[in-house]
């Protein structure tokens, strides 16, 4: 396995780092940069990584270079990192949401001493990365090699699952589907724990009754082969309480609903990455 720096200690790096070291990966083959101590000697405490404070250190050390600092810090970091070492050997994954391959790239052709672009992996994953079982779509720039794109694969399945994207552009709509999507299901599920309270179940029991249907939920996705729509065919009895809760849904306009929100999601990336 390649060396790896992450340029940011935040809750992404965290997830990847869990997952990489879970994986069985040398701990001591990663390096976390972040300005300050907090969060970065917590990670070496914990999992036995490597840590600095200094980006130039981290990103000299490895292969490949994630970016986790937030967006807006993308191109100082690039600027910086250009200016000091050889950018062509090195791979640059990004988490970094609304910032473009070639925005990336331009900073640190910019700075740099080459005029080559770097091999750029962009991925958009989502937060139940945190746990393992993340959703995570990737783009790769032109110049990212074979053996690069398996260690993207690598480091990014260590949280989860990952699908390949043929152009960029995708990448918005696995924001829609899939990076914004967890807050979708967690609306849905407080809007419903709401209604057990008012229907006389306490704050725990109607968290537990939302919570547990919810995994059970997925789980019966994730463990079957049907259709999700054969799923709730098999739940669903004509005639009874779960068919009249389904036509009010329907009558509501739910999957509308759904489809504007979506659209909304992939609107609003679309204007971030501008």
């Amino acid at each position: 396995m390649n060396k790896i720096a992450f340029i940011g200690a935040g809750n992404m790096a965290r997830a990847i780092i869990i997952g990489l070291v879970n994986s069985g990966i040398d701990a001591k083959n990663i390096i976390v940069a972040n300005p300050s101590p907090e969060k970065r000697l917590l990670l070496a405490d914990e999992f036995g990584v490597q840590q600095t404070d200094d980006n130039i250190k981290a990103a000299t050390f490895a292969d490949v270079i994630v970016l986790s600092v937030k967006p807006h810090f993308i191109g100082d970091v690039c600027q910086q990192i250009s200016q000091t070492i050889a950018i062509d050997d090195k791979l640059f994954i990004s988490v970094a949401a609304g910032r473009t391959v070639e925005q990336i790239q331009q900073a640190l052709v910019c700075a740099g001493k080459t005029s080559a672009k770097a091999p750029v992996v962009r991925v958009m994953p989502n937060t139940p990365s945190q746990l393992g079982l993340g959703m995570s779509g990737l783009f790769a720039s032109p110049e990212v090699s074979t053996s690069q794109k398996a260690s993207s694969e690598k480091i990014m399945n260590a949280v989860g699952k990952i699908i390949w994207l043929e152009t960029e552009d995708k990448i918005n709509d696995i924001i829609a589907v899939a990076g914004s999507a967890p807050a979708y299901f967690f609306l849905f599920m407080e809007a419903m724990e709401l209604k057990a309270q008012k229907l006389g179940f306490s704050k725990e029991e109607s968290r537990m009754l939302v919570e547990q249907t919810a995994l059970g939920s997925a789980q019966m996705v994730a463990h079957n082969k049907d259709e999700i729509s054969t799923l709730r065919e098999n739940v669903t009895s004509k005639g009874g309480s779960t068919f009249a809760a389904l036509e009010q849904f329907r009558t509501d306009g739910l999957e509308q609903m759904v489809d504007n929100a979506m659209n909304a999601a992939i609107n609003r990336a679309e204007e971030m990455a501008k």
